[in-house]
């Protein structure tokens, strides 16, 4: 086993400097010394600044100094520590060391006599550093501490036992390409579990093993670097370095550690894109649709990501004009779109000059030169054979109605615009689910009417023609047609008279009853304007006359006034309307007017009956309808109460007839003279409490002063029970509720007392006719008649009352005198 050179002298400089550290105490007061008296008296002078000095025994203390142990000791014996003493020992063996505290026993031990201590066992610095013990020294006669217990501690000396760890390797890192040397990219850190105040042994030095020349690292802070220039992404992209780190600085017998950083160059734009070739050809028919690929081509980029994103254009504007080019984001591929139909007829070639540029560029590479390159297109336009073609994209055509079968409209033309220029035959694509109104000729074009035209039924016709080459039906074209059909003047004016004219009773003469217009089926042109007047040769009419507005409006005017409807309900009135077309056309409507009593107050000319029915929401089946359910309501009541009628009942009920839970109480009551049994009026009115009867079902025995019924009929009842008009109605309730509980004459089970008390009523008496059914009014309804048509009506029912109660009053007198 080789053996450090520098362990040997520990034990020797252990001595040398507990030498020291004495001599030093001694003379300058820093070594620990601890005194105690047997008789524990301490001397305390006080100084100036009022802090105490305390006076020691320097023949009675401690003194050590501190010790050390190397870690890692792998002796066969146990491993010297250091000496305890005290100078109370004179050394005759009547002095005990006692050791106490961290691992003292297991890892230290003490020689009792002599102070000695010994350690056991191998110690690990990087576990536990330092051991704090406790120290005592006993006299063995007495059995007393000399000295009082004391700390010390044992530290443990670090040796170089651990190598240099990266504890987060390997890395991953990147650096862009073409990069300057020395640039940093990455650091890394090692770290030695040694202890680094004590020599060499965590003092870590770095150095590359592998990734040279490319890279570098710095041996103190472990920076990486770049070691060499232009480093290209496209010639290499992932590098691998291995990091190597050192303790003892890097000297003989230090230990190491190692760890992995890979490397991997960014890509930036410093590769222009490039066509693969300088000319390129495409075959595009001419048939190709517009909006539609004709041909691809693509600039290949060394780069990645966007630094080789492609921008294509089309450089010359005869090519820009007639085509597109675009970017396709996935290929990177230039698309090149038709924009504008082809004909080989006109132009049989195509040349198109692209060019395809970077669209993300990097100053710091424009000194490569342009990131930009170019090619030529030839596009050959192919021959094919073409459907025909219309000489306009749609036809609008115009026609009188009503004009003769075959009249014609107009012509549709098409050509074929190949160059052997085929006849061309056209057709109408008939509806077969429509009417056939209009035939076209098949080489001239010429469209004509097959039947007539109804502008009022139809204004607008549209058709679609179709054209065929003769050689190739196959090739076909179309073609939209839209007929106008003209207006002519062959509709005479109409009014309309579905709707009822309202005259209200109440009209004056020369008052406007109602305005009417006319409509038209013809257009505004033939239709614009309206007359009126009533139909010549029929006498005036006596009331009602029309007047023309010229507005294309006419007034209804009233002759006269005072209309009644039950002199005559409705009235008819005839009305020429003419029109100013070509030629003009003319009409005569019967009007109906209706005489209503209209509404007052109000501007619609309403009739009450209608207005009834129109405020109730309800038609007259729905009056029906409630009408017919009423009758059903009321046979359903009639068969119900003659039913009950016609249902017999047995009279008696036989003592045989046995039911369970039937208790049969044979109490007929008082029959149809109980007719006082419950007669309460005296509680409702204490004025109608003038008799006061008894129950007809039980007799009193005796009457009592304070009763309240009579004994007969016929007689008064004391002026004592007459009710006080002033009585308060809870005084007049408890005294009811006494009698009642008192009372010895009525039935032995509980009865309805009812207290329906209304109070003494209003001293202006009854307001209800109940009572004056017979009264004679004495009011004079005569004066109506003086008031107007209006209260005709009124006066009329008011008279027939006056009239009637008059007679029975007649009648009555003269009964009473006979």
């Amino acid at each position: 086993m080789k053996v450090n050179p520098r362990y040997c002298l520990c034990p020797v400089l252990l001595c040398l400097c507990f030498l020291e550290r004495g001599y030093e105490a001694s003379h300058h007061g820093q070594a620990k010394i601890i005194s105690r008296s047997h008789n524990a008296t301490h001397n305390h002078n006080q100084t100036k600044d009022g802090e105490t000095e305390v006076h020691h025994r320097p023949k009675r203390g401690w003194i050590w100094n501190q010790f050390f142990v190397l870690e890692e000791h792998i002796g066969p014996d146990a491993q010297y520590v250091g000496k305890l003493h005290s100078n109370s020992d004179k050394g005759d063996g009547s002095v005990r060391y006692i050791l106490s505290g961290e691992g003292a026993g297991s890892i230290f031990i003490i020689n009792e006599v002599t102070g000695d201590i010994h350690a056991t066992k191998s110690l690990d610095r990087e576990k536990k550093s330092h051991y704090v013990l406790h120290a005592q020294a006993i006299n063995l006669n007495s059995n007393k501490p000399l000295e009082p217990e004391s700390e010390f501690i044992i530290k443990v000396q670090d040796i170089n036992d651990n190598a240099p760890k990266f504890p987060d390797g390997p890395f991953v890192t990147s650096v862009p390409e073409m990069s300057e040397v020395g640039t940093s990219v990455f650091q890394v850190t090692a770290t030695d579990a040694d202890d680094p105040t004590y020599g060499n042994s965590a003092r870590v030095v770095y150095s590359i093993l592998h990734g040279q020349p490319y890279f570098s690292v710095d041996p103190k802070s472990g920076i990486i670097r770049t070691a060499l220039a232009d480093m290209d992404r496209e010639a290499r992209e992932h590098y691998s370095v291995v990091i190597q780190a050192k303790d003892m600085a890097g000297q003989v017998g230090g230990l190491s550690g190692s760890t992995t950083v890979n490397i991997t160059l960014t890509d930036v734009n410093d590769n222009p894109p490039k066509f693969p070739q300088k000319n390129y050809q495409v075959f595009v028919p001419e048939s190709a649709q517009v909006g539609k690929p004709v041909g691809k081509m693509k600039a290949s980029d060394e780069d990645i990501g966007i630094n080789a994103e492609i921008k294509y254009s089309i450089l010359n504007p005869e090519g820009a004009g007639m085509f597109s080019i675009s970017t396709d984001k996935d290929t990177r591929e230039g698309v090149i779109t038709l924009r504008k139909p082809l004909n080989y007829e006109k132009k049989k070639h195509y040349s198109l000059h692209i060019a395809a540029e970077n669209t993300h560029l990097d100053p710091h590479f424009t000194y490569l030169g342009s990131f930009k390159d170019d090619a030529t297109l030839k596009i050959t336009v192919g021959d094919v054979d073409e459907p025909p073609v219309f000489s306009m994209d749609y036809y609008i055509m115009e026609v009188y109605e009503n004009t003769r079968v075959g009249t014609e409209v107009g012509a549709v033309t098409a050509r074929d615009p190949d160059s052997k220029n085929s006849p061309v035959r056209l057709e109408d694509m008939i509806n077969k689910d429509k009417a056939v109104y209009f035939d076209i000729e098949s080489i001239s074009g010429v469209i004509r009417t097959t039947q007539l035209l109804d502008r009022e039924d139809t204004p607008w016709h549209n058709i679609t023609v179709m054209a065929t080459e003769e050689d190739n039906p196959s090739l076909q074209s179309h073609v939209p047609v839209t007929v106008q059909v003209l207006d002519v003047n062959d509709n005479p004016p109409m009014i309309n008279t579905e709707d009822e004219i309202i005259i209200c009773e109440s009209t004056r003469a020369a008052q406007v009853i109602q305005t009417i217009t006319a409509v038209d089926k013809d257009d505004f042109a033939n239709g614009k304007g309206f007359s009126f007047s009533f139909p010549g040769g029929i006498p005036d009419n006596p009331n009602f006359t029309i007047k023309d507005n010229e507005d294309s409006t006419a007034s209804i005017i009233a002759r006269r006034r005072r209309f009644h409807r039950l002199t005559q309900e409705l009235y008819e009135l005839p009305v020429v309307v003419w029109d100013d077309g070509e030629p003009v056309l003319s009409s005569t409507s019967t009007l109906m007017l209706r005489v209503c009593s209209c509404q007052r107050g109000t501007r619609l000319k309403i009739c009450q009956g209608e207005a009834f029915l129109s405020s109730a929401g309800l038609s007259t089946g729905a009056l029906i309808a409630i009408l017919l359910c009423v009758l059903i309501l009321l046979a359903i009541v009639i068969l119900f109460i003659t039913l009950r009628r016609s249902k017999k009942e047995p009279l008696i009920i036989s003592e045989e007839d046995i039911r369970e839970n039937v208790v049969t109480y044979d109490d007929e009551g008082g029959g149809e003279e109980d007719t006082e049994a419950f007669d309460i009026i005296a509680l409702r009115n204490p004025a109608a409490a003038e008799e006061l009867k008894f129950r007809r079902d039980v007799r009193p025995e005796c009457i009592r002063p304070w009763s309240s019924r009579r004994p007969a009929r016929g007689r008064h009842s004391p002026s004592s029970l007459d009710i006080d008009e002033e009585m308060d109605i809870g005084e007049f309730i408890k005294q009811r509720v006494v009698e009642a509980d008192q009372d010895t004459s009525v039935p032995p089970y509980d009865s309805l007392q009812t207290y329906a008390y209304e109070g003494q009523g209003s001293p202006a008496g009854s307001i209800s006719s109940l009572g004056s059914a017979g009264a004679h009014s004495e009011v004079d309804y005569n004066s109506l008649d003086d008031w107007g048509p209006k209260f005709e009506k009124i006066a009329g029912l008011y008279g027939e009352e006056v009239e009637t109660a008059s007679e029975s009053t007649e009648k009555a007198e003269s009964e009473k005198q006979t």
